[in-house]
C-alpha cells in the first residue's frame, strides 16, 4: 500500500482501537487472541475500548494483566511520525501540539511506528515518582548552555514515550497516592502540564492500569476522581484446561520467528478512518435507557451502598450498553446488555457497605459482591420502569394470558420478525413502542430515529431484536408481579435480588 501523506488525517488512538475492535468482531475474529480463557474479562475490556474508556485490570499477580495490555497495543496499525521524534509527533499535528524539537520544521522526514512500538509500560512501586511518569532534566543539554527551564532541556519518560499509543501502568496502587494524581489531567483533559517549563501539551494515549482495588491491604489509596475515570475489571486465573495449554505453548522452545522476520503486527498497513467507521450502529430502546438511568440513581439511595455513583456512572453505563450490543454484533440492546454495561460502569464508582465485604475477600470476590448488589438494584429499576406499562396493558389484556403467549413465543429462543398470531403480545409491544416518556433527545444514530417513530420500517433482523427487548421487559414485569413463576426459555435474562 502506497501511503499518501497529503490525504492522511491523524485520529486519536482510542478511535483507532475502536475501529480495529469493531472490524475484528464483524469478521468473527477474536480481537484479543493472546489471552486464552477469561472470556468475561476480555469482553469487559472490549466494551471499555468500544466505549472509549480506560480499563483497570484487578487481580493477583501472574494472571496475564500486562500481557492483555500489550495485546491491545498490538491491534494498533502503523502511523506516520516525524523521524527521530521520541514523543511520536504526527507530521500533520498543529504546531502547538508538537514537541519543542519538532516545532517549526517544514516538510519533515517521516517514519512509521507499528502497534508494538506504540506501547509504554510504567512499573508502579513505592519509588515511582514524577520523573518516571513524565520525565527528567537533560543534564547534557544544560551543560551545553540550555536553560534548566527550557522545554528542550527536558527528557520525557513513561507517558510521553507512549504518546499516540497504549500506556500501561502496572500496579497502580503501589504508586504513592500523591503521585497518582498526575494521571488525572491526562485522562480528564488529555494534556500534560509541566509548570516548571511553562509547557502544556496535548497527550494522546489509551490508558490501561493494573493492580488491586482501593481498600485492600498493602496498597495505596487510588484517588476517587481517578478511579471514577477507570473501568474496574476483574481478571482471574484461567481454567485448568486453558492453563495446561498455556504451559505447553509458552514453555521454552526455539522460536523460528526470532531468526526470521519476527512476529508480525495485526495490521500491516496504515488505515484511513472516516466518521462512519466509528459511529454507533446499535440502538438502545427508551425502556433500556430508563433502566440504566434509574439503576444509577437508585445506587445513591440503596441501603447496601455507602457511596452511590456520580453522573459519570450514568454516562459510562449507557456507553457500555451500546458497546455490549456491538460486542455481540447486535443492533438493538437487550436487558442483558444493560446488565453487563451497568456492572462495568458502576464497579469502581460505588462503595459497598463495609459489612458486605469480607476482610479477606479476594479482588474477584469483592467485585462479584459488587456486581450482585448492582444486579439487585437493576431488579428494582426494571420493576419500576415496567410497572406503569403493565398498568396500562392490563386494562385491555389479561396478564395471565399475556404471560402464556410470551412463554410460547420465547419457548425455543427464536423470535419471528413479526408478532402476527400473538395478539396479546402484539398489543402490549405496540403500546411499549408507542410510548415516548421524555422529550426527543439527541439520539445517537438514524436507527434509533426509525425505532422511535416507525419500528416496522426497520430490517427484519433489527425488528426481531427490538421485539425481544420489549418482551424481555414484559416478562420481567410479569415475574416481578408474580403473574407467572418462571418462563421455559432459560436464556431469558432475569436480574437476581439479593437474598
Amino acid at each position: 500500500m502506497v501511503f499518501d501523506l497529503d490525504s492522511y488525517k491523524p485520529v486519536p488512538v482510542a478511535y483507532e482501537l475502536r475501529y480495529m475492535m469493531l472490524r475484528k468482531i464483524r469478521m468473527g475474529e477474536d480481537p484479543l487472541p493472546d489471552i486464552e480463557g477469561r472470556e468475561e474479562t476480555k469482553a469487559d475490556v472490549i466494551r471499555a475500548v468500544l466505549s472509549n474508556s480506560y480499563p483497570y485490570l484487578v487481580s493477583r499477580e501472574g494472571t496475564g494483566k500486562t500481557r492483555l495490555a500489550e495485546s491491545i497495543a498490538k491491534l494498533l496499525p502503523p502511523v506516520p511520525k516525524i523521524k527521530g521524534c521520541p514523543y511520536n509527533c504526527d507530521p500533520k499535528w498543529p504546531e502547538e501540539w508538537k514537541c519543542p524539537a519538532c516545532r517549526g520544521e517544514e516538510d519533515p522526514e517521516i517514519e512509521f511506528i507499528a502497534g508494538r512500538q506504540r506501547y509504554s509500560r510504567i512499573q508502579g512501586n513505592e519509588y515511582t515518582n514524577e520523573a518516571k511518569i513524565l520525565g527528567v532534566k537533560d543534564l547534557q543539554a544544560i551543560v551545553q548552555g540550555d536553560s534548566p527551564t527550557d522545554p528542550r532541556a527536558f527528557i520525557g519518560t513513561g507517558v510521553l514515550r507512549g504518546n499516540r499509543g497504549v500506556v500501561c501502568v502496572d500496579e497502580l496502587p503501589a504508586i504513592p497516592t500523591k503521585v497518582q494524581v498526575l494521571f488525572h489531567p491526562m485522562l480528564q483533559e488529555h494534556r500534560i502540564v509541566l509548570e516548571e517549563y511553562n509547557w502544556v501539551r496535548p497527550i494522546d494515549i489509551f490508558f490501561v492500569a493494573t493492580g488491586n482495588p482501593s481498600g485492600f491491604s498493602h496498597v495505596n489509596r487510588v484517588p476517587e476522581p481517578l478511579l471514577d475515570r477507570l473501568e474496574l475489571i476483574p481478571m482471574g486465573l484461567p481454567s485448568e484446561g486453558i492453563e495446561r495449554e498455556i504451559m505447553f505453548k509458552e514453555g521454552f522452545r526455539v522460536m523460528d520467528a526470532f531468526f526470521n522476520e519476527g512476529e508480525k503486527d495485526t495490521e500491516a498497513d496504515p488505515i484511513q478512518l472516516k466518521p462512519k467507521d466509528l459511529r454507533r450502529q446499535a440502538a438502545v430502546p427508551w425502556w433500556i435507557v430508563d433502566i440504566v438511568g434509574k439503576t444509577v440513581r437508585y445506587t445513591r439511595d440503596c441501603p447496601n451502598i455507602e457511596r452511590g455513583s456520580s453522573i459519570r456512572g450514568s454516562i459510562k453505563s449507557l456507553d457500555h450498553v451500546y458497546s455490549s450490543t456491538e460486542l455481540r454484533d447486535g443492533r438493538v440492546s437487550s436487558l442483558m446488555d444493560a446488565s453487563v454495561g451497568l456492572k462495568l460502569g458502576l464497579r469502581g464508582r460505588i462503595r459497598l457497605r463495609a459489612d458486605l465485604i469480607g476482610f479477606d475477600d479476594s479482588p474477584s470476590a469483592f467485585m462479584t459482591r459488587n456486581d450482585e448488589v448492582v444486579e439487585d438494584v437493576i431488579w428494582y429499576a426494571v420493576r419500576d420502569v415496567a410497572k406503569p406499562i403493565l398498568a396500562v396493558v392490563s386494562e385491555d389484556v389479561d396478564l395471565a394470558e399475556l404471560a402464556v403467549e410470551i412463554d410460547s413465543l420465547l419457548y425455543d429462543g427464536a423470535l419471528p420478525d413479526t408478532l402476527e398470531g400473538f395478539p396479546l403480545v402484539r398489543e402490549a409491544a405496540d403500546y411499549m413502542c408507542s410510548v415516548k416518556p421524555w422529550e426527543r433527545p439527541t439520539l445517537v444514530n438514524g436507527l434509533e430515529d426509525v425505532l422511535r417513530e416507525t419500528p416496522e420500517a426497520a430490517a427484519p433482523e433489527t425488528r426481531q431484536e427490538y421485539w425481544f427487548s420489549a418482551l424481555e421487559l414484559l416478562a420481567n414485569a410479569l415475574l416481578a408481579e408474580e403473574v407467572i413463576r418462571e418462563f421455559h426459555n432459560q436464556s431469558l435474562y432475569v436480574p437476581q435480588k439479593l437474598k
